[in-house]
């Protein structure tokens, strides 16, 4: 499905665009977790950093286990709805209350992703837009196998999956918010 040449990224329907780049800048990623992703996300921000990508954290700032995921998500889905972010990372005990809560701010499109191959398919047919990990469930190793996937993945622009993303988009119209 992907091939690698000269620093470039093919995948689907042959697209190609440097690692982490878009359109000659680095790619800007917005993260948060609750207390149960918030070791997962430390080690995600270091392989940001280590990988050259600039980001901001939304928080957790420290372990607290009474903190709540859905202020994390809607700070990061805010800030990747609004353009300010090309993408977000978000991290709470399994990734699905976290994917929940960011699905709900307009335009965004939030994946739980515990595989590479979801991470890829979620970029390259669904345009993803927030990734959201598991914590309790990824060790670290395979969490940054699926940023780098994620990351690297570019959107097919398939007409099928363009369609599809339309579609989306009315049903957030539909219900009186903005796509």
């Amino acid at each position: 499905m992907e091939t690698r040449d000269n620093g470039l990224l093919t995948v689907g329907a042959g697209l190609s665009r440097p690692y982490g780049k878009l359109e000659g800048r680095r790619m800007k990623i917005a993260v948060g977790s609750d207390h149960a992703g918030f070791e997962l996300k430390e080690n995600v921000k270091k392989f940001l950093k280590e990988n050259g990508y600039e980001y901001h954290d939304f928080g957790a700032e420290t372990f607290d286990p009474q903190d709540d995921y859905p202020e994390y998500a809607r700070k990061v889905g805010e800030a990747v709805a609004s353009g300010e972010y090309d993408r977000g990372i978000v991290v709470c005990g399994t990734g699905m209350g976290i994917s929940i809560a960011a699905n709900k701010v307009p335009g965004i499109r939030a994946a739980v992703c515990h595989t590479t191959d979801m991470a890829r398919i979620s970029r390259a047919h669904n345009d993803s837009n927030v990734l959201a990990l598991g914590g309790r469930l990824l060790a670290k190793e395979l969490a940054s196998d699926i940023v780098s996937a994620w990351l690297e993945t570019p959107f097919s622009e398939e007409a099928r999956h363009v369609r599809r993303i339309q579609k989306i988009k009315e049903i957030e119209r539909a219900k009186g918010r903005r796509a």
